[in-house]
């Protein structure tokens, strides 16, 4: 008893938690954002002139942000291997 009452607790403060969390989000869409600053801006406007890559998704990945996504470059090439191989395999 005294468990589920102590699990009752907990989840009703992290949702609470997450309610108020959600309440202080900014209007999707609005130019206020930090995501909606200059950086995105150049990124889409300079990339393909900067990185040389057709793909700007690709070059803003494997050339502006290398470093910080070099994980993430590791599990796309993964990831590309391995539909690669099944595809190959049929």
């Amino acid at each position: 008893m005294k468990r589920k009452l102590a699990a009752s607790v907990i989840i009703a403060l992290c949702s609470v938690m997450l309610l108020l969390t959600v309440a202080e989000l900014p209007t999707y869409g609005e130019t206020g954002m930090p995501a909606m600053n200059e950086v995105t801006e150049h990124y889409l406007n300079h990339g393909v002139e900067d990185g040389g890559a057709t793909n700007i998704v690709s070059d803003i990945i494997v050339d502006y942000r290398a470093y910080d996504t070099l994980m993430e470059t590791t599990v796309l090439f993964t990831a590309i291997m391995a539909v690669t191989i099944t595809l190959k395999q049929r």
